[in-house]
């Protein structure tokens, strides 16, 4: 795609938490040597919190690699799951083989690991991410897991990860035993508009690139209003202005390409709608025709490039994100 026109070693602005890619602001550094205080000292709980797409996960997977490689760590993703789907979670993150049926079982054979690591000198961690959509009963229920200790220490370090309702649900009246034994409370903002500029280049020299002012300052001042600052949405914009750059042959990227990849951005997420009226649809067959309405009309348009002077790799490029939004626009009417 647009790497070797950019002269890029990798993309620079994948979605994926890549750790090489975390962009330390002083918050997030602030909040990342808290949590790895708190694992060390045995703190219990803690609890990190900040909006969506500010980098919690990415923070999570630096948290990993700065922790003893012989830590054993129970990453648990899946927030809707009761107390029983986090505990069997556990467990086999953990590596605990026949753990029994019940839950019953399944504590005491926690309890025995626990204490197993304990014995090496060990501090197991448990990870819930997304935690603000636990139930209340299942938060209560993990906060017991806390029990698990010895008269001077915590056998397992328990971090609630989520988005600021989470510290809206820990103040209900039901758990406040939860909210007493919070030992550490750390949190992430968005960026500044001079951390957005600083956080893309930081991602650009990462991937290789050679110039390191491939955004002008306008096109990043725009990013930075458009993103409020939200990395994720930052990665978004600035990944969709590379690849308009690159069909369009321009080796900068300036306010105008960005206004480009705002107006893609912003009328895929808009729904259909004439005069206020959300039309959708009757029948399951008529939406598997406007599925396939939407790839026929892009495999049209490409007739109409063929003898455009724009690279036919550039164009392959875009006609592949193109396919990918009629299948997405297919998948949504078929629902």
């Amino acid at each position: 795609m647009y790497l070797h026109f950019y002269n890029l070693d990798e993309k620079p602005f994948n979605a994926t938490p890549d750790p090489k890619f975390l962009f330390l602001t002083p918050a997030h550094r602030e909040a990342l040597a808290q949590l790895v205080y708190g694992v060390q000292e045995s703190k219990g709980f803690m609890v990190l919190t900040g909006e969506v797409g500010t980098g919690k996960t990415t923070l999570l997977h630096t948290l990993l690699r700065k922790l003893d490689g012989t830590t054993p760590v129970a990453f648990v993703t899946n927030s809707l799951l009761p107390f029983d789907g986090v505990l069997e979670y556990m467990l086999e993150d953990f590596g605990v083989r026949d753990a029994g049926s019940t839950t019953a079982q399944r504590l005491v054979s926690l309890n025995r690991f626990l204490i197993e690591r304990r014995r090496e000198g060990q501090n197991a961690v448990l990870i819930l991410d997304e935690a603000q959509n636990l139930a209340p009963e299942a938060l209560e229920q993990v906060r017991l897991l806390s029990n698990f200790e010895t008269p001077t220490e915590k056998l397992l370090q328990i971090l609630l990860v989520g988005q600021p309702e989470l510290k809206l649900k820990l103040l209900l009246p039901e758990l406040r035993q939860l909210r007493q034994r919070v030992g550490l409370q750390a949190s992430i903002r968005p960026l500044t508009p001079e951390e957005t500029r600083d956080y893309i280049q930081s991602r650009l020299r990462k991937a290789g690139a050679p110039d390191l002012k491939l955004f002008s300052d306008r096109a990043t001042d725009r990013i930075a209003e458009y993103s409020n600052g939200i990395p994720r949405l930052v990665n978004i914009v600035c990944d969709h202005c590379l690849l308009i750059g690159y069909a369009d042959q321009r080796h900068r990227i300036d306010q105008d390409i960005v206004e480009k990849a705002v107006e893609y951005l912003e009328e895929g997420n808009r729904p259909a709608r004439a005069h206020g009226f959300t039309w959708q649809p009757a029948t399951s067959t008529l939406r598997w025709v406007l599925g396939g309405l939407g790839a026929a009309v892009v495999g049209g348009l490409s007739f109409l490039v063929l003898g455009s002077g724009v690279p036919h790799s550039a164009w392959a490029s875009i006609f592949e994100h193109l396919l990918d939004i009629a299948r997405g626009a297919r998948d949504l009417v078929t629902r």
